[in-house]
């Protein structure tokens, strides 16, 4: 990414010259005031149901199979509807449909060729398994072109990872006999991508476990597809989640915001049931974490929490009737399948009981009758398809005054010793748009918490387009922030065509921030601690708190 302001720096904690000052988190807001009870639209609705900032969750790419314009090139020519709006660009325009399209295709057409971003797997004995784009049968040529490239290079003792070509980056990732390569015009970082392929795998590994490999040994010709049959929404619908979900590259996940006591009344159930026998219970509402519990010793990483509630969400047989399904966890146990019982309350609302025993169906069963008995006389559900209609954070209702508390000090960023390179003009400004000082969205990580927490869009990011070509923004920033021989930095300012970007990383969280274009460098650093210390006094109710048997 350009910028011709960027700041970093590498070395103290809790004091840099150039960027913070001492850190004393404070804790957070457990019997306040409701911040979401502040939050109405100006003609006094409430806010969208977007509860995580990012459209992508309800899908935003055109339904139909005709070419649409996006960010990372998914398809070949804009489409613009009567309204002159362009075809899945705004979030009430269409709706994503998950599902392999353009089967049609082979690597011999022109419309294929233009693709912005494939993905491929393959075995090692060049066997298509899954193809993003076209038939993969008609894709065999292709596959064994990339087996062959791998194999050239491994036959040299070496290994391939990287291969750029003009715009092009082609990404490969061995995973024993699995091959995965993605092939990328869209200017993502190298780690994101590969970070990517290794999800895809990890999608695969949820389906077949890495047992898969022993059938492989027995005959290296093995076809594999026959098992991943029906399963292509599955990998489509992850590979979708690459372009809105940041839990796909901040390694953390999000929480539904909840009143504090509506999350503790959901997690003593849940501990009653994880008590008797079950591995995890996991309450769900989309994408998002309601509440979670796990066996003691136990410990789930927030890969597998992403993978497996893609899984769930992508595949209709989950909504229509209670399933029991083995599944495996790759961070937990790659080998082995775990049993999985979910039940959805509501369109939105799941229940995932995972336990070792393929027998536990009607113990399960029990367990989730037990648990929604509860969660109707506590009021549960109904908190949260108030909070899905609400939303979350918005930044319009961001505190102009700090937020004290007696006892605490919240974590400042200074600008004591900005570089220089711009003028500074310290002054309130009042953007049409956004929050104050110009402010547009935010992502904060927690990083003990391995959570996130980010604002909803608002204007003007109000397309589809927008909000990924956002995305990728901070994609980057957080591939500088952590990249190998470097980082980590400590502050970054970036200043481009689009946005004011800045980054804060201490050893507690990482704050990351848009503003517009012309935000003022002062302002938007005194903006960027009024939302630390808003989050911070708001987090028992956007962050699962207290401790449990889980080691991220």
């Amino acid at each position: 990414m350009s910028s011709s302001d960027s700041t970093a720096d590498h070395h103290r904690h809790p004091s840099i010259e150039d960027g913070l000052s001492s850190l004393t988190v404070h804790k957070g807001n457990q019997n306040g005031e409701d911040w979401r009870q502040r939050r109405l639209n100006s003609d006094g609705n409430p806010s969208s149901p977007s509860s995580s900032g990012y459209a992508g969750e309800r899908g935003t790419t055109s339904s139909s199979s005709s070419s649409v314009s996006s960010d990372d090139g998914d398809e070949i020519k804009e489409v613009v509807n009567d309204d002159g709006v362009m075809e899945g660009g705004g979030v009430e325009n269409s709706q994503w449909v998950p599902g392999k399209r353009h089967n049609d295709e082979d690597d011999a057409s022109i419309s294929w060729r233009k693709r912005k971003k494939h993905f491929f797997i393959l075995s090692h004995s060049g066997k298509p398994i899954f193809s993003r784009y076209g038939d993969e049968h008609k894709l065999a040529g292709f596959s064994a072109t990339l087996q062959a490239i791998i194999s050239f290079v491994e036959n040299g003792g070496d290994r391939v990872r990287l291969v750029r070509a003009g715009k092009h980056q082609v990404v490969f990732l061995v995973k024993g006999p699995i091959y995965l390569v993605c092939i990328s015009c869209t200017e993502e970082p190298y780690e994101s991508l590969k970070g990517q392929l290794e999800l895809l795998y990890g999608q695969m590994l949820v389906i077949l476990t890495k047992s898969i490999d022993r059938c492989f040994k027995k005959n290296p010709k093995f076809d594999m597809t026959p098992l991943l049959g029906g399963t292509d929404v599955v990998f489509s619908s992850l590979i979708h989640s690459f372009s809105w979900n940041p839990a796909t590259f901040l390694e953390a996940y999000t929480c539904l915001p909840l009143p504090y006591a509506t999350r503790q009344a959901a997690g003593a159930i849940l501990q009653d049931v994880a008590d008797s026998g079950v591995l995890f219970a996991i309450l769900m509402c989309r994408h998002k974490v309601v509440s979670l519990v796990g066996a003691q010793k136990a410990s789930l990483h927030t890969d597998d929490m992403l993978l497996l509630a893609n899984f769930v969400m992508s595949s209709e047989s989950f909504r229509t009737s209670e399933c029991f399904s083995p599944i495996c966890l790759p961070r937990y146990n790659p080998m082995a399948f775990l049993y999985t019982y979910v039940h959805y309350f509501d369109a939105d609302t799941y229940l995932m009981l995972l336990t070792t025993s393929s027998d536990a169906f009607y113990h399960l069963k029990d367990c989730r009758i037990q648990i929604e008995s509860v969660l109707v006389k506590s009021n549960v559900l109904s908190e949260v398809q108030r909070s899905v209609l609400e939303g979350g954070m918005r930044v319009e209702d961001l505190p102009t005054d700090q937020i004290t508390r007696s006892g605490y000090t919240s974590p400042q960023i200074s600008h004591s010793k900005l570089p220089m390179d711009s003028p500074e003009i310290f002054r309130e400004s009042c953007s049409s748009f956004g929050g104050p000082a110009g402010l547009w969205h935010f992502i904060y990580r927690s990083v003990y918490l391995d959570q996130f927490v980010s604002s909803e869009f608002s204007p003007p990011i109000c397309s589809a387009k927008q909000q990924k070509r956002l995305y990728r923004a901070y994609q980057k920033l957080y591939a500088s922030m952590h990249e190998k021989g470097i980082g980590p930095h400590k502050t970054q300012f970036r200043r481009d065509e689009n946005y004011v970007l800045l980054c804060w990383a201490t050893p507690d969280f990482e704050l990351y921030a848009a503003f517009d274009p012309l935000a003022d460098k002062a302002l938007a650093i005194k903006t960027c601690n009024r939302v630390c210390e808003w989050v911070k006094y708001s987090e028992n109710e956007i962050f699962l708190q207290g401790s449990t048997p889980f080691s991220w």
